[in-house]
Order: structure tokens, then sequence, then C-alpha cells
């Protein structure tokens, strides 16, 4: 990694309340955890505005809080145009978000563009499952999923250029 700039990464999802937040907390504890965090800016977004300025859902926090990750802070925000520009990398947590990004992103940023799922390597799902509609055991299942897709970017943004 550059030490110079700090990485900016964006993870995005439907409505910013569940995986992408989710996302943003794992990521962060984990990049901390690997001396990584203060070389990166992280936040997150969702391609609707269902939920603007509200926190995470409560289920994705108490969650994530059983796991040591606060996502109390964070509140939710729609990917802007600005986001394509600012960002080096948008991550989306499933086919149909990266297909809305895809479809707004200029051209010369279509290279940001890629799934979370993309860098797991414990789990073959290509996917980040929406919970929200679910039970417990959807949000335990993102986090795990999010962990080993966290874990997977973490080791590519080690590796020397």
């Amino acid at each position: 990694m550059n030490s110079e700039k700090k990485l900016a990464i964006l993870f995005v999802c439907m409505g910013n309340i569940c995986r992408s937040p989710t996302a943003e907390g794992v990521f962060r504890a984990r990049s901390d955890a690997a001396g990584l965090g203060h070389q990166l800016q992280l936040d997150s977004a969702g391609t609707h505005a269902y939920h603007i300025g509200e926190q995470p859902d409560l289920r994705s926090q108490q969650f994530a809080m059983k796991r040591g990750i606060d996502l109390s802070s964070q509140r939710a925000r729609k990917v802007v145009a600005d986001d394509f520009d600012k960002f080096d990398l948008i991550i989306a947590m499933d086919k149909h978000n990266l297909a809305v990004l895809e479809k707004i992103c200029p051209a010369a940023y279509q290279h940001k563009l890629s799934l979370m799922m993309s860098y797991a390597t414990h789990n073959d799902a290509d996917e980040v499952p929406d919970p929200y509609y679910g039970g417990a055991r959807g949000f335990d299942q993102v986090l795990d999923y999010i962990e080993d897709a966290s874990d997977g970017l973490i080791e590519v943004l080690k590796k020397p250029n």
C-alpha cells in the first residue's frame, strides 16, 4: 500500500443499514488489528435513499456488538456521483447493487467496482445475503461472510504492488 495517500474504500448495499455498515465496521476493526487502519479511509453507502440519516438496523448493531464491533456512530447515506472519484475501491455486497453501481459509474471509474465476496477465502458464496427480512441466523451469516472477505481484502492490500 502507498503510505503517502490513504486508500479510500466504500462498502455498498441497498439501504446502507445492514450489510454495508457491517462491512465498514468489521473492516475497520480488522484493518486496525492488522496495522493498516491509519492508511485507510472507510465509509459505506446505499444505492437507494430509503434510510438516509438513520443508524444501522438495530439487529445489525446487536449482532456486530456481540463480536466487539460498534456500528452505532454510522449513519445511512446514498451513493453520490463524487464517490466514484473520491474512493479507490467501491465494494458491493451483492450482484444487484453492483449492477446499479455499474450503471451509474462513469466508464473511467468502472475498474474500482467489485463484489465483497470476491475477496473471501473460506466461503464460496458470491454475495453477502440481505438479512433484513430474515431471522437471527442471517445476521450471523452476514458477519461470517464479511469477516472472511475482510481478511481476504486485507491480505490483498498487504501485498506489494
